[in-house]
C-alpha cells in the first residue's frame, strides 16, 4: 500500500532546509524514517494479527527471557510505566497467551511468562515482523546495513556521552 507523497513543506522539514544546522537534519531524518517505519509495523499487525505493536514488544521482551520477568522488569526492558505494561499483561492473559504467578516470598511480586500458546502466537508475529523489515529495506545492500549500523553506533555513542549535557 503506498502512501502518497508529504505536502513539499512537509518534506523539507523532514529533510531539513539547505540552510539548517546538519545535527538538525540529521535528527529530523531519523525521526520521519523511524516514524514511517513504526506507522507500517503497526498497520501490519493490526490487519494480520489483529494484534498491536506494544503486545508484541511485551511478548517479544518475555520470548527473551523464558524463566519470565517481574512487572518492574518488564517494564524497564521496555522503557514505559508499569501501568502501561499492566494492561497489556492482563489482556495477555485473558488470551491464554501469558501467565502471571506471584512470588511466594513477596506476594506483591509477580512474575509474568509465556505460555505455550504464547511461545506460538508470538513466532507467527514475529516471522511475519522479519519479513516486512526485510522487504522496507531491501533496497539496501549487505554492505550499506553494514556502514549504516555502524554510523547509527556512533549516533548513539555521541547521543550517551552528551546524555547530562540537558537544561538545568
Amino acid at each position: 500500500m503506498s502512501q502518497p507523497p508529504p505536502p513539499r513543506a512537509f518534506a523539507e522539514k523532514l529533510g531539513g532546509a539547505p540552510h539548517s544546522k546538519a545535527s538538525l537534519r540529521l535528527w529530523l531524518r531519523l525521526l520521519s524514517c523511524s516514524m514511517i517505519i513504526e506507522r507500517r509495523i503497526r498497520g501490519r499487525f493490526e490487519a494480520e494479527f489483529a494484534t498491536t505493536l506494544p503486545r508484541f514488544d511485551v511478548m517479544a521482551a518475555l520470548e527473551r527471557e523464558p524463566d519470565g520477568l517481574t512487572m518492574s522488569q518488564l517494564s524497564a526492558a521496555l522503557l514505559v510505566s508499569n501501568g502501561n505494561v499492566t494492561g497489556i499483561v492482563n489482556r495477555l492473559i485473558e488470551e491464554l497467551l501469558v501467565v502471571r504467578t506471584l512470588e511466594s516470598d513477596d506476594r506483591r511480586v509477580a512474575t509474568v511468562r509465556l505460555t505455550r500458546k504464547g511461545r506460538d502466537v508470538f513466532q507467527r508475529m514475529a516471522r511475519g515482523h522479519e519479513k516486512w523489515i526485510d522487504k522496507m529495506f531491501a533496497g539496501l545492500t549487505e554492505q550499506q546495513m553494514e556502514q549504516l549500523m555502524k554510523l547509527l553506533a556512533s549516533v548513539r555513542h555521541s547521543i550517551d556521552e552528551h546524555e547530562d549535557e540537558q537544561p538545568a
